[in-house]
């Protein structure tokens, strides 16, 4: 089989949507040495992304003219054509509008329709326009939750057959770490020794001012003054939160760090006190997953897909209940027995997913894909 996989995601640093990508396109070329797999872009791709030890796995960087340049009507397409791919992936939100050969389509969430109000105007009308398009064209839609599923099934008009969940994974990097070895990522960064973690993006959909109000209540009743970290990039629309922050008590107590790496994410999740992940909405949530592999207590919101993913490994409370997040993470603080019961079943669920099942289901959904274009080809004729 030859597969042609969008590599866009790859042409910056990776967020989720890029190791996403990284993932499926190494996990599905190990499994099936057979297969031929191609990582597809017009950019070019980050220097880490490219690196790979496995022969049918190739980064094609397609440089386009004033043509080609338009990559999803003409340069991709015309490349898929010219050398005859049995599949394409569109890993994020994208495929092709012609080419020759059958697509399936990676939805990552319905953020942009169902939470308008939370992205940008330019980034929401996009989707509204393309979205229900590609939706239709591509033959099979892998999505991360069955909470996603429903959405897209009852929003984009999609039969439910069209449609299958594959559960994300932490990557194999995350797991404890002990505090020495962590200490000198925790110092270079300017971190104390008791603080509460976030690690995602800056945008209002992450809920972060119900977290810096839960951190706030914590040094109004008690005693405790934890650092709050965030970790992640500046998003947009962020101003709300920083104008609150601003009038505060946590001012001069909430650390940025701004984009991480892997192993300096593993140390933060290994030695926080509690990881918190407030998002509205989600339509999985890793960060979660990932703290919990690392060892870390876990408190998340009740949004559908996060509640669907980290199950009985983590505390869940109402996104907008400051009060109530509040109580939580001061108890997985100061509460040892409660703490460490947390612990070990955040560690037993995270250790449920991998991306070796990931990519050998996406694998079957090529193939089934496929199977499917050929049927319905065979009926016209």
């Amino acid at each position: 089989m030859r597969i042609g996989i969008d590599g866009l995601p790859l042409g910056e640093l990776k967020t989720g949507v890029g190791h996403y990508t990284n993932e499926i396109a190494r996990g599905v070329a190990a499994a099936r040495p057979e297969d031929e797999v191609q990582v597809l872009s017009h950019l070019p791709f980050t220097p880490d992304s490219i690196s790979s030890d496995l022969p049918n796995l190739t980064f094609v960087y397609q440089q386009v003219n004033s043509i080609t340049k338009h990559w999803w009507t003409i340069g991709l397409p015309r490349y898929l054509r010219n050398n005859s791919f049995d599949v394409f992936h569109g890993t994020n939100y994208d495929v092709p509008l012609w080419g020759g050969c059958t697509s399936v389509l990676t939805i990552h969430d319905l953020s942009l329709m169902l939470f308008s109000e939370t992205h940008e105007v330019r980034r929401v009308n996009r989707a509204r326009r393309r979205l229900p398009v590609m939706a239709r064209l591509a033959r099979r839609i892998i999505v991360p939750t069955e909470s996603v599923k429903s959405e897209v099934c009852e929003h984009l008009s999609v039969v439910p057959e069209k449609v299958v969940a594959i559960a994300e994974a932490p990557r194999k990097c995350f797991r404890p770490l002990e505090s020495q070895r962590a200490l000198p990522v925790i110092q270079r960064l300017g971190i104390e020794d008791l603080f509460i973690l976030y690690v995602g993006a800056i945008e209002p959909r992450k809920n972060l001012i119900t977290l810096a109000r839960a951190v706030e209540e914590i040094y109004k009743s008690t005693s405790l003054r934890p650092q709050l970290v965030i970790a992640g990039p500046n998003g947009w629309l962020s101003d709300d939160l920083f104008s609150y922050v601003e009038k505060s008590d946590i001012k001069d107590r909430m650390l940025l760090t701004g984009y991480l790496g892997d192993e300096d994410l593993r140390a933060l999740y290994s030695t926080c006190a509690v990881m918190n992940f407030p998002a509205l909405y989600e339509g999985a949530g890793l960060p979660p997953l990932e703290a919990m592999a690392c060892g870390a207590p876990v408190v998340t919101s009740d949004a559908r897909a996060v509640v669907e993913m980290v199950g009985d490994g983590a505390r869940v409370v109402p996104a907008k209940d400051f009060q109530l997040l509040g109580r939580e993470l001061n108890e997985l603080m100061i509460d040892h027995d409660a703490r460490t019961a947390l612990i070990e079943r955040g560690i037993k669920r995270s250790a449920l997913f991998s991306w070796e099942k990931a990519a050998q289901m996406t694998h079957e959904v090529y193939r089934d894909a496929i199977k499917c274009g050929q049927s319905q080809r065979a009926t016209k004729d």
